[in-house]
């Protein structure tokens, strides 16, 4: 269905409407969509067409945001919609994040149906993901509101590709959020996801700096376009000046995918490196993903080292920690967001219907 959209402008002549959700600005004519395809013009008003209308629902484990300082071990209901704001030609959810066929929208709930199912099934949180949630902000905030109105939270997975005013009722809407840093170069961003890096940089330091959202974040590694170990080191010393010590940062292996099939798989030593880099700039908390390493993807506390969560994939294992995120050793506050005994949620996937 059509929904109104907010964050939106004339044109100087009148002649276009001018989308403002993101550094974009598409400006479109009567009939037009944006780059994201969901937001289109009718008439005088632009309109977001994938309000209440989602391509799938599945129940996950937190951590597979991925999210390893928020509630872990609890199930989320995940769900996206279609489109996206960015062109990745590495994307992984592309046959979502890339479609143009409004049939991919089977499942229609209204934002009060999503939070009741969450409820219903045991799920502390509600993310938006599959494809970036800044292009249905309008659902994915209304959604928000009736999640918090039942005590459940909500987690983001975005690439942060959003303008100033819209960043700020987004994100004053989530609890956490995982935020892509695809690589730390204009050139990157340029030449494979067809934006800007500033814009993204921006959006991260306004989420950790200013607001109360809980905020982890992920860097893909690509062979041979941004896993040198300089810009890993550059974008580690980034994180740190700008985030401070405790944001986790997760380095992920790239597998062939949608545009770049012939690149190689990320060997898992690249991602054990980039950890390493990262953990001599400062950073405390790092993280790998796409590999097995139960060392590297494992919580230690700051104060006297020892594991306090153990993890296997996204199964828990060790926990070391009093309901309040304490090192029940030391007593160092652990970094994150934390309500008692972690879940037991494991490594399940359940998709569902609504």
């Amino acid at each position: 269905m059509s929904f109104p959209a907010r964050y939106w402008s004339a044109s100087a002549d009148r002649t276009r409407l001018v989308c403002k959700i993101c550094p974009r600005f598409c400006q479109l004519k009567d009939g037009q969509r944006g780059l994201c395809f969901v937001r289109k013009r009718e008439g005088d008003q632009l309109v977001l067409d994938t309000y209440g209308r989602s391509s799938g629902f599945c129940i996950d484990p937190i951590e597979k945001k991925p999210l390893n300082h928020f509630l872990p071990g609890t199930p989320v209901l995940s769900f996206g919609t279609a489109g996206c704001n960015l062109a990745c030609k590495f994307c992984q959810n592309h046959d979502i994040s890339k479609s143009r066929d409004q049939d991919a929208l089977m499942h229609h709930a209204s934002p009060q149906r999503i939070a009741d199912v969450a409820r219903q099934n045991g799920c502390r949180s509600v993310a938006y993901t599959y494809n970036d949630p800044v292009i249905f902000l309008e659902y994915a905030v209304d959604i928000a509101a009736a999640c918090r109105a039942q005590n459940i939270k909500n987690v983001a997975v975005t690439a942060g590709y959003i303008c100033d005013g819209p960043r700020e009722e987004f994100f004053g809407a989530m609890d956490a959020a995982n935020i892509d840093l695809k690589g730390f170069t204009k050139q990157f961003y340029k030449k494979l996801t067809g934006s800007e890096i500033q814009p993204v940089l921006e959006t991260i330091a306004y989420a950790v700096q200013e607001t109360s959202c809980w905020v982890e974040l992920t860097t893909l590694l690509i062979p041979g376009e941004n896993d040198d170990p300089k810009e890993i080191e550059a974008l580690s010393r980034w994180v740190l000046d700008t985030c401070g010590s405790d944001v986790p940062l997760h380095f992920t292996a790239f597998h062939p995918d949608f545009r770049m099939q012939s690149t190689p798989p990320t060997p898992p030593e690249t991602v054990l490196r980039a950890r390493q880099i990262a953990l001599a700039c400062g950073l405390r908390h790092v993280y790998v993903g796409n590999i097995k390493h139960f060392e590297a993807q494992s919580s230690y506390c700051t104060g006297c080292g020892a594991r306090v969560i153990g993890r296997d994939w996204h199964l828990l294992s060790t926990w070391q920690l009093s309901d309040f995120g304490n090192c029940t050793i030391c007593g160092t506050q652990f970094a994150g967001r934390f309500s008692g005994l972690p879940g037991d949620w494991g490594r399940k996937r359940l998709p569902i219907r609504i």
